[in-house]
């Protein structure tokens, strides 16, 4: 399963949010799931629903702990028995480009 999301920080009285989203970021990356960040989301690939959204959960509340309020967006392409998605999704469009 992936879950793609994005979570941010409101109400603090600043437009600079990399620190405060940076936290969370550090929990996804010990969970020691699957992951990767981008500039808009960071995914993240778990075997079931329950882990994945435990650690969105515990990013939240990690940005929860710095700002008063907090926006979370969230996409999962729940796809029980798939596993190595992260990477062979972003292959599958690669080898399509190619012409493959």
């Amino acid at each position: 399963m992936l879950f793609a999301f994005s979570i941010a920080p409101a109400g603090n009285g600043s437009d600079s949010v990399g620190e405060v989203v940076a936290e969370a970021v550090r929990v996804v990356r010990e969970s020691g799931l699957p992951n990767e960040t981008t500039s808009m989301f960071t995914t993240i690939e778990s075997e079931s629903w329950d882990e994945g959204m435990a650690v969105v959960k515990r990013a939240v509340e990690a940005v929860q702990a710095h700002a008063p309020r907090v926006s979370l967006v969230l996409k999962a392409d729940i796809r029980p028995g798939h596993t190595g998605q992260l990477q062979a999704k972003v292959e599958r469009v690669e080898a399509a480009l190619e012409g493959k």
